[in-house]
C-alpha cells in the first residue's frame, strides 16, 4: 500500500496571498519576483504544495477574486514570463503548484460581461444570468454577504445576478458556451504546468433554472461551514444544486488527461452530505473539499477526539479530509488562541498529524496576529459595506466583515517593515517584535515556525502519516487525546495534551520517539506530558 496513493492525498498545503508575502520593487504589494526570493525558505519549511491566491488581471476591488483576464497576469505582481518562472522554480524545487481559479464570477470590467451587459441581442448576453425586473427585483435571492443578488442595469433594463459582490456578475453555466470558455482557461494553465485548482465558491456554481424564491430562515449569521442558511434565507435554489455537484464531475474528468495528474480542491459549504455530493458518490468529483470544523475549534481534546471519529465515519477512504486553521477570509488562529503558542503547537500538530491534507495559510507558522483596523477604514469592499458596525461588535458577534485583518504583510525579519517591502506596505505591518519574525524564530529551536517546520518535514516523511489509518483511543483523561495512524505493520502513536495539568502515561513498550514539543518526556517508566505539549512515538502493532 505505501506510496501508491494519489499524491494530492499525500500532500501538505502552503497558501500564499501574493498582496501580503513579499514585494520586490518597493511599491508595496507583493508580488511574483518576491515570491520567487522567498522559494527556498518555503521549500527549507518542508512545504509540498503552494495554493495562490489571485494573481490575474484584475480592477482589485476584491484584491484579484474579481477578475478581468484569466489568462493574463495583474501587472501589480509582475509578468507572464515571471510566472513561467515561478512554476519552472517552484517544480526545480519539488514542490507543486495550485492556482486559484474563479470559475463562479467575473469582473463587472470583464470583457465578456461589457459585451454582455451592452445590448440584449450581443452573442455574449447569454455569459451571464440575467433578468427582467418588471418594476421589482426578479426573487428573493440574497447573495452570501448579506444584500440582494440582484443588480439593476439600466442600459437594457435588466437585472444581473451576483452571488458574492455587486461588481462579481455570475457566469451562467446553461450555456454551452460558458462552460467550453472556462474549460479553455483551465487548459492554458494546465498546460503551463499548474497542478492543479483551488475552485473558489464553487457550490454557487448553478442556480435554479426557475428562479424559484428561497424559503425563509429563522438564522442571521453564516459560519464558515454553512452558508446555505444565513440572512434570514435558506438558499435552497442559489447554493448546493445537484447540477453543481454534477459538474464537479465534468471538471474533474475534463482536467484528468493531464500527465500531472492535477487535482481539484473546492471552496464549498453544507453538511457532510452536501460536502460528499461534491467529492461524487464514487470519490469521482472533486479530489478535495475544505472542511472549516477546525475555524470553530473548541480547544478541548473532546471535541479534536469526536472531528476524528467523525471524519473516520463519514470520509472513510477513498475520500480524504482536510484540516484547515485560517485562510483569506478568516481570523487569524493564534488571535483566537489569545496568543497562546503552546497551544498554537498543539493544534497545528493536530492538523498534520490526523489522517488528511493539512493547509497552512501563510504566517501562521510564525504565528502572524491579527490587524486591529476598524471597519471604516477598511479596503475591504465587505468591511467597507458595514463601515459603521465597531471592530468589538463584530467580534463579539463572532462575525469576520474585516478581512484587511489577516492579510497583513509576512513579518520575515527586523528591518524596515518587516522585510516585506521598502515602500509604504499596502496594509500596514502592525507593532512587530524580534520574536515575531521568520528570521530571529529559525534560529531558535522550540520556536513556532521550527515546530511547524518539524511537523511539515515529519509527514512529509512518513507513510504512515501521509497514508495510514486513525484510530483513536481511550484515556480516561478529558485534557488528553491519543491517536493511532496504521498503515499495514506500521504504526504511529500521538498523544495531544490539552490541559492545564501534567499528564503521566504508561510507557509503551518498543516505542520510539519521532518527535516531542513542550517539555514532553518519556521519564523512566512513563510519558511525561507537560500542559499543552505533544509526544509523537514510532510504535510497533500488537499481531
Amino acid at each position: 500500500m505505501e506510496n501508491k496513493m494519489e499524491w494530492w492525498k499525500q500532500t501538505s498545503i502552503y497558501q500564499i496571498y501574493p498582496w501580503s508575502f513579499q514585494d520586490s520593487n518597493g511599491d508595496g504589494i507583493g508580488d511574483l519576483q518576491g515570491i520567487l526570493g522567498r522559494l527556498d525558505q518555503i521549500r527549507d519549511l518542508g512545504v509540498e504544495t503552494i495554493w495562490f491566491s489571485p494573481f490575474y488581471r484584475s480592477p482589485g476591488e476584491d484584491f484579484g477574486y474579481d477578475i478581468s483576464d484569466y489568462t493574463a497576469i495583474d501587472p501589480r505582481f509582475g509578468t507572464m514570463e515571471d510566472c513561467d518562472k515561478l512554476i519552472k522554480e517552484i517544480h526545480k524545487r519539488k514542490m507543486r503548484v495550485v492556482l486559484d481559479m474563479v470559475m463562479n464570477h467575473t469582473s463587472d470590467k470583464h470583457p465578456w460581461f461589457l459585451e454582455s451587459k451592452s445590448s440584449k441581442e450581443n452573442p455574449k448576453r447569454d455569459f451571464y444570468i440575467w433578468r427582467k425586473g418588471n418594476g421589482k427585483k426578479p426573487n428573493n435571492w440574497i447573495s452570501m454577504v448579506g444584500t440582494s443578488g440582484w443588480n439593476y442595469d439600466k442600459t437594457t433594463d435588466e437585472y444581473f445576478y451576483s452571488n458574492f459582490l455587486s461588481f462579481q456578475p455570475d457566469l451562467n453555466y446553461r450555456n454551452p458556451n460558458v462552460k467550453k470558455a472556462m474549460f479553455g482557461v483551465l487548459d492554458f494553465w494546465l498546460k503551463k504546468g499548474v497542478d492543479g485548482f483551488r475552485l473558489d465558491i464553487f457550490n454557487s456554481i448553478y442556480k435554479d433554472e426557475s428562479f424559484r424564491d428561497n424559503p425563509s430562515s429563522l438564522r442571521y449569521f453564516p459560519t464558515p461551514d454553512n452558508h446555505d442558511e444565513a440572512f434570514f434565507q435558506k438558499k435552497t435554489y442559489n447554493l448546493n444544486l445537484p447540477e453543481s455537484f454534477q459538474f464537479a464531475k465534468e471538471v474533474r474528468k475534463h482536467i484528468s488527461k493531464y500527465k500531472q495528474k492535477p487535482f481539484l480542491i473546492g471552496e464549498v459549504s453544507g453538511s457532510d452530505q452536501v460536502l460528499k455530493s461534491f467529492l461524487g458518490e464514487k470519490a469521482d468529483g472533486l479530489n478535495l473539499v475544505f472542511q472549516f470544523e477546525l475555524i470553530h475549534f473548541d480547544y478541548h481534546a473532546k471535541f479534536f477526539k469526536d472531528l476524528l471519529e467523525k471524519n473516520e465515519k463519514e470520509f472513510q477512504a477513498p475520500f480524504t479530509p482536510t484540516y484547515v486553521l485560517g485562510n483569506h477570509d478568516q481570523r487569524r488562529y493564534i488571535d483566537r488562541l489569545g496568543g497562546d503558542i503552546r497551544k498554537a503547537k498543539v493544534l497545528s500538530a493536530f492538523q498534520f498529524l490526523a489522517r488528511g491534507v493539512p493547509i497552512v495559510y501563510y504566517g501562521e507558522e510564525i504565528g502572524r496576529k491579527e490587524g486591529r483596523i476598524s471597519n471604516f477604514l477598511g479596503k475591504d469592499p465587505i468591511a467597507k459595506m458595514n463601515r459603521f458596525v465597531p471592530l468589538f461588535l463584530s467580534n463579539l458577534l463572532g462575525i469576520y466583515i474585516n478581512r484587511d485583518n489577516c492579510r497583513l504583510p509576512m513579518l520575515w525579519d527586523t528591518v524596515e517593515n518587516a522585510g516585506f517591502s521598502k515602500g509604504n506596505p499596502w496594509l500596514p505591518i502592525g507593532k512587530v517584535k524580534d520574536t515575531d519574525t521568520v528570521s530571529d524564530q529559525r534560529k531558535k529551536e522550540d520556536s513556532l515556525w521550527n515546530h511547524y517546520k518539524s511537523l511539515f518535514q515529519l509527514r512529509k516523511g512518513s507513510a504512515v502519516l501521509k497514508e495510514g489509518a486513525v484510530r483513536t483511543k481511550d484515556t480516561n483523561k478529558s485534557d488528553l487525546l491519543c491517536f493511532e495512524r496504521v498503515l499495514g505493520a506500521k504504526g504511529i502513536t500521538v498523544y495531544l495534551n490539552f490541559g492545564e495539568k501534567e499528564s503521566l502515561e504508561p510507557i509503551i513498550k518498543g516505542s520510539k520517539v519521532l518527535y516531542k514539543f513542550g517539555g514532553a518526556a518519556v521519564v523512566g517508566d512513563v510519558f511525561q506530558l507537560p500542559p499543552h505539549s505533544g509526544l509523537v512515538l514510532e510504535t510497533k502493532l500488537k499481531k
